[in-house]
């Protein structure tokens, strides 16, 4: 053995020693047999006390730095597998970003409850970071009870399978409807490619808590946004996901929403003024265009550092060329054939020149954003949006990003930016529209916590919009705008539930049905902000409603979009009455990558000052 290799040794014998229990860990042997030691950093690549998102043997890990020196533990939440390097520290607790659980940095220990991280040997070498991860699990050592021979399937036709069955306007409704006859787990065939179709909360959370060293999304996806948005941290995988991630997870953190408020705040004013002459003029109106040109001006100033501002200007091209991605993608995602790279069609020439257009739109920015950082070299430390902290980092191999992956990264965030939010306003409006008891409540935490304001003054303000927080909360569980997680593919043999999952099993996973069960919620079916406030919080299975998704890759800017969600339903609600044109049959589920409302159309008024609504009658 190298003397090298024997002093790492024996440094992890040290660590381990103080660490932990005798017998926690086996010891290393004197040829090494035994250690895990993986380098995972340079020592200056972990500026600050953390936390720091790292990665060993595939293994998610997050490091610390503590006055006893640096600590590892497990980088996943026990909770919903959230990556703890997305948290932050307050003292000596590192807290997770997604339920705000609370951790010791000394043991791993959770405060208040019982749920420990498990440690990792820790070690500083020559300027590098070596951790030993050998007493992590992947926790699917699960045994097999079921093959997929023994799963229920609808009946299809020979060669084609079901795809013949399929709507895709209407998948998330095929899929539902397929899960309520067969059950919570069910198969069906596309061709020759048999689906898993799962609906039970606790295995889409196993399988969403496993990515991506044991599911990853599938294996067409990668290409079919590559061609058409370049290479973001939506398709990644691997190593390239996890370094994208943490520039989408930094640019998006809690911690920067409050300098990020203002601009929030500009965006909602414009809208409100807006509306006011469209409610002056008494015309009907496709409101969630309206809510698209909101979530587009917030994230392209936000993450691009570029004021469209197609509200004031009435410009809505963007969002007319954006509108074309998600359904041509979930065309090609579910074609036997590739038939779009031998004939183009019309529609296919159609997203050719949106994309092209796009490219040129945010080519101009990212020309601006490199001469901003050419003038100023300090931005590079310290950048102050997405595309920024884009242009300035470094792969892992040290060198700066591509072209195509800088312009996948902002496709990403538009199309991310835009849809989920716009959609999950659109359709609580929706809801809003049959629930004058909901409307009067919203309405008066508006009144009270805004008063003379349009929008809440101050982030403090927003943050105690909890009733509008409510809606936005059973908007999400009744109409999720991701009602199926992008199709999976096992990367292992893997074990779910009772169910024996070769290598190659392609996962598909639905949100809904779990979330609208009468296991799980009180009425279920029933659209009841209350159940998410005060007592009744509890009264619920929280574990069974995952909007955002779960696990490592659950969706970076939740945060951001629930305080966006809080903001506009308190704007809207205050300031105007609304009411919808047309009857609530004729606003129907449109699926295409996302969920939409379809047929959607208000007419706003003035509010006028009801002090009964105030509370103060």
């Amino acid at each position: 053995m190298s003397p090298e290799k024997r002093q790492l040794l024996t440094a992890l014998h040290r660590i381990r020693s103080a660490t932990y229990a005798p017998g926690d860990i086996q010891d290393a042997s004197d040829d090494g047999s035994t250690a895990s030691l993986v380098r995972v950093a340079n020592l200056d690549q972990l500026q600050g006390d953390g936390p720091h998102a790292l990665s060993a043997n595939g293994f998610d890990v997050v490091v610390v730095r503590t006055p006893a020196g640096l600590r590892a533990f497990d980088g996943r939440c026990p909770h919903q597998g959230a990556l703890l390097g997305e948290g932050e520290l307050d003292g000596d607790k590192l807290v997770c970003r997604n339920h705000h659980w609370r951790f010791s940095v000394d043991s791993g220990q959770r405060e208040g409850g019982p749920q420990c991280l498990a440690s990792c040997p820790v070690v500083e070498h020559d300027r590098a970071i070596f951790i030993d991860v050998s007493g992590l699990s992947l926790g699917l050592g699960r045994v097999a009870k079921r093959t997929l021979n023994d799963l229920p399937e609808p009946r299809g036709l020979p060669f084609l399978g079901n795809i013949h069955q399929l709507n895709l306007t209407k998948l998330h409704v095929n899929l539902e409807r397929w899960a309520a006859q067969h059950g919570p787990v069910y198969l069906f065939r596309m061709g020759s490619q048999r689906v898993v179709v799962l609906s039970d909360s606790r295995w889409c959370e196993q399988v969403l808590r496993a990515r991506p060293e044991v599911f990853t999304r599938q294996s067409q996806l990668a290409p079919v946004f590559s061609e058409m948005a370049g290479e973001g941290v939506f398709s990644a995988e691997g190593d390239a996901w996890r370094t994208q991630r943490r520039l989408a997870t930094f640019a998006l953190a809690q911690r920067h929403l409050r300098g990020l408020y203002p601009k929030l705040q500009t965006v909602t004013s414009r809208l409100k003024k807006r509306w006011d002459r469209l409610a002056d003029a008494g015309a009907s109106l496709d409101i969630v265009d309206d809510l698209k040109r909101f979530t587009v001006d917030l994230t392209t100033l936000i993450t691009f550092g570029h004021d469209v501002n197609t509200v004031e200007q009435g410009n809505d091209v963007i969002q007319r060329k954006l509108e074309l991605v998600f359904p041509a993608m979930t065309r090609r995602l579910f074609a036997l054939f590739p038939m779009w790279r031998l004939v183009r069609l019309p529609r296919d020439r159609r997203l050719d020149r949106a994309l092209a257009e796009l490219r040129a739109w945010l080519g101009d920015l990212v020309v601006a954003a490199r001469a901003r950082l050419a003038a100023e070299p300090g931005r590079a430390e310290k950048p102050s949006n997405f595309l920024e902290a884009m242009l300035s980092a470094r792969d892992d191999e040290g060198r700066p990003f591509s072209d195509d992956v800088i312009f996948g990264n902002l496709m990403t965030m538009l199309l991310a930016g835009e849809d989920t939010t716009a959609y999950t306003l659109g359709w609580a409006v929706h809801l809003l529209c049959d629930n004058p008891e909901a409307v009067t409540k919203l309405r008066r935490e508006a009144d009270e916590l805004l008063g003379t304001s349009d929008v809440a003054d101050d982030i403090e303000a927003a943050n105690k919009l909890v009733w509008a927080g409510a809606v936005a909360n059973e908007t999400m569980r009744l109409r999720p705008v991701a009602p199926i997680v992008v199709i999976l593919d096992a990367k292992v043999e893997a074990v779910v539930g009772d169910l024996l999952m070769p290598k190659g099993t392609r996962v598909a996973v639905l949100l809904r049905p779990a979330a609208c069960h009468p296991d799980h919620f009180v009425e279920p079916h029933a659209f009841r902000p209350q159940r998410w406030l005060g007592e009744n919080a509890g009264a619920h299975d929280v574990s069974a409603y995952m909007p955002f998704g779960s696990g490592p890759r659950i969706c970076p800017g939740r945060v951001l979009a629930m305080l966006e969600m809080k903001l506009l339903l308190s704007m809207l609600y205050k300031n105007f009455d609304v009411e919808r044109v047309g009857g609530v049959e004729e606003v129907r589920e449109h699926f295409a990558f996302t969920m939409s409302p379809v047929g959607l159309k208000v007419r706003l008024r003035r509010r006028s000052c009801d002090l009964a609504d105030m509370g103060t009658a």
